[in-house]
């Protein structure tokens, strides 16, 4: 494993007990950095769709240097004519409401200190919309607004803030979908196979480093050549 340099660096990684989160907060503390843990899951439970949650967890951390938004639920397989109202809201909570609270609580102190890096986990579903997903397509679309938006905002604040928008990838979020779901994202792929967790931490640890620098707003993609712009 390459390592980056984030010694002194506090990271918070939300859903950071499994999967995704979990490949990125190891490879984070592999490269020295010091990385809390946001998830439903931790210890301390940090709910990050509730903007009271994360205020009392933000109390006595200090600096934060890095912002991992990776905290996501799938939703439901079903058409848009059939897509529950309660599902839709709590997807697009999880999926986007909560990076919106969690900037919006962080990036205040990381201008201030004038350097952070946030980096928000968006997929290859907010590009290209995919059948029978469209609350999950539509939060992960609000992401890459999301980050394009605030990405602007604090270009000049010494604060970067990108998204990578990854392929499926094997993990626990697989529970919440169906076997035809799965198959059709996996022959949409041109490299024939789906992402692994720590590729996706490779490129999200590059952006959270004082080695990216001149890139904000950005959508990074990782789809094994499904949606290359």
């Amino acid at each position: 494993m390459n390592k980056l340099d984030f010694a002194g660096r506090h990271a918070i990684v939300t859903g950071g007990s499994a999967g995704i989160g979990a490949a990125i907060a190891k490879r984070l503390a592999a490269s020295g950095a010091k990385v809390t843990l946001w998830d439903l899951d931790g210890s301390p439970r940090v709910d990050v769709s509730d903007p009271t949650s994360i205020e009392k967890a933000l109390q006595g951390i200090g600096k934060v240097d890095v912002l991992v938004n990776n905290a996501g639920v799938a939703g439901q397989n079903v058409p848009t004519v059939d897509y529950p109202i309660e599902e839709w809201e709590r997807v697009l909570r999880v999926n986007l409401t909560s990076q919106f609270l969690c900037c919006r609580a962080v990036a205040p102190l990381m201008a201030k200190a004038k350097y952070g890096r946030i980096v928000n986990i968006a997929s290859v579903a907010g590009k290209e919309g995919n059948p029978n997903a469209v609350a999950y397509s539509a939060s992960k679309a609000g992401v890459i607004s999301l980050t394009k938006s605030l990405g602007k905002e604090l270009a000049q604040a010494g604060v970067l803030v990108n998204c990578v928008t990854p392929a499926a990838a094997k993990t626990a979020i697989f529970d919440q979908m169906t076997k035809q779901h799965i198959d059709y994202m996996l022959s949409k792929i041109p490299m024939g196979r789906f992402v692994e967790v720590d590729e996706i931490a490779a490129l999200v640890c590059w952006l959270a480093s004082e080695d990216c620098s001149f890139s904000t707003g950005g959508v990074f993609d990782i789809s094994g050549g499904r949606a290359t712009y």
